[in-house]
C-alpha cells in the first residue's frame, strides 16, 4: 500500500512569500487581487495556519505566474507532479 501524500502548510506558507517576493508583488497587492478588505487571510497562507481555497488557489497561481504544484509543498518536500507519477507508475 502506498502512502497518501499531505501537504506541508508551513512550508507551503514559506513557499507563497518566497514566490510572492519572486514575483515582486507585496501582500498589499494580493490583497487587491483577490478584493480582500483585510490581508489577514494572505498571512495566515503565509505562516502555514491555513490554506487557500482551491479556487484562491487557482487564482494565486495565476497571479504568482506559476502553477498551483509550484506553490504546494509535500510533507517529505517531493514535488507534487512527481509524487503523483510515482503513484501513478505504482498503480501499473
Amino acid at each position: 500500500m502506498c502512502e497518501i501524500p499531505t501537504i506541508d502548510m508551513i512550508k507551503t506558507g514559506q513557499n507563497i512569500v518566497r514566490l510572492r517576493k519572486a514575483a515582486g508583488l507585496s501582500v498589499k497587492d494580493l490583497q487587491d487581487i483577490f478584493g480582500f478588505t483585510t490581508p489577514q487571510a494572505i498571512y495566515k497562507w503565509q505562516h502555514g495556519t491555513t490554506m487557500p481555497t482551491l479556487d484562491n488557489l487557482v487564482v494565486l497561481a495565476s497571479a504568482l505566474n506559476v502553477h498551483v504544484d509550484d506553490i504546494l509543498v509535500l510533507s517529505d518536500n517531493v514535488p507534487l507532479l512527481q509524487e503523483v507519477d510515482y503513484i501513478k507508475s505504482q498503480m501499473l
